[in-house]
């Protein structure tokens, strides 16, 4: 890389890292946690946290579609809105990660946060999860994604962009304001219950997550949007699918024990998403330590270590075919309005849902 280049790309991971930094240490404080959230509205009907993961969603989808009107964002470059659709995949990796994140008590973003808090059990499903993601980015589990999932007979052609504006045949100032009203609708059901306004932890947790995911699409979309003095063309420097990022965890997850694996080979280096990786667990550390919350916690028993590692593999696989995780498919895809984006959502709340059910249901037969 020139030396321009390498500065810049410098700039993007540190950015990164610093932005995970203060979102593992929020998420920490706040006990921001996706699967919570949902576990919370079905067994007891507590809208809390969800509202919290409800208001990152408007923030991020107002935030993101006001950077690409004002010419700061090409959401045409991210790998949520191509023309071609993998419905099945985000479907059935959306219910995999659903189910996974069940079984093994947090999504990606979670087991991060948990294990900067002493959580050894975390450590477990952080192995097998990212293990798991990265065969199926390009191993075994991967033949089987591209192969059945995004096959040609499981894939919806919709032209240049999967985007719901673009499905509308909307304009950018149609696509701003469709936004810029999704916001307001989210925004006015998230602060209408007057238990979420006086709960300063809930609404600090979504502020905080919606503006990073914002950040993220700034610094990996925008300012390491430059060219590649190798081949002369623009690209995205420093990330992964060398396309515009924010904020995702399961195959960033995957590349860092990668990067680890084959640390002397050149070829790989520190990227956006994988300083993340390490943000969100040295951020969740510094809170531990400084307010004396960090402790080790292990498994009870060998079921719950089978069911961590089985909700692992599950998180690993499933957020690589859908694309995302609760926060890289419920908070960065969707910020772009994507119709994979929806689809992957709807199959992660109705994993985790289904599981949850079946899991009380069990509970109170034994």
């Amino acid at each position: 890389m020139s030396a321009e280049v390498m500065p810049l790309a410098g700039v993007v991971i540190w950015g990164g890292f610093l932005l995970a930094t203060l979102f593992g240490y929020v998420a920490h404080k706040t006990s921001f946690c996706t699967m919570g959230a949902v576990s919370d509205v079905v067994n007891m009907g507590d809208w809390g946290r969800m509202r919290a993961w409800m208001l990152a969603m408007a923030i991020a989808i107002l935030g993101a579609n006001g950077m690409a009107y004002f010419g700061q964002l090409n959401l045409a470059d991210t790998i949520y809105t191509a023309g071609q659709v993998y419905w099945a995949a985000a479907l059935v990796g959306g219910l995999c990660f659903g189910v996974g994140m069940t079984l093994a008590g947090g999504c990606a973003q979670r087991t991060l946060v948990r294990v900067g808090g002493g959580n050894l059990k975390s450590i477990v499903v952080f192995l097998f999860l990212g293990y798991s993601a990265l065969v199926t980015i390009r191993g075994i589990f991967g033949a089987f994604r591209v192969g059945v999932l995004q096959s040609e007979s499981l894939t919806l052609s919709l032209g240049s962009s999967s985007t719901i504006p673009a499905m509308l045949g909307f304009d950018a100032q149609a696509q701003l304001g469709l936004a810029t009203a999704m916001f307001l609708l989210i925004v006015v059901f998230v602060f209408k219950d007057k238990e979420f306004r006086h709960n300063r932890d809930n609404m600090l947790a979504g502020i905080v997550a919606g503006l990073v995911v914002v950040a993220g699409w700034y610094l990996a979309g925008h300012l390491g949007h430059a060219e590649d003095p190798n081949t002369m063309e623009m690209t995205y420097l420093a990330t992964n699918s060398h396309r515009a990022e924010s904020f995702s965890f399961v195959a960033p997850i995957g590349y860092t024990m990668d990067l680890w694996a084959y640390w002397t080979d050149t070829q790989t280096k520190v990227t956006f998403g994988i300083a993340t990786v390490f943000g969100i667990g040295i951020g969740s550390f510094l809170y531990a330590v400084l307010h004396k919350t960090f402790r080790w916690e292990y498994f009870t028993s060998p079921q719950d270590l089978f069911s961590h590692i089985i909700g692992a593999a599950l998180m690993g696989f499933g957020g690589v075919t859908a694309m995302g995780c609760t926060i890289g498919q419920g908070i960065t895809g969707l910020s772009t309005l994507a119709l994979g984006s929806v689809i992957a959502l709807t199959g992660i709340l109705a994993g985790a849902t289904i599981t949850m059910k079946l899991q009380y249901h069990w509970m109170a037969r034994n």
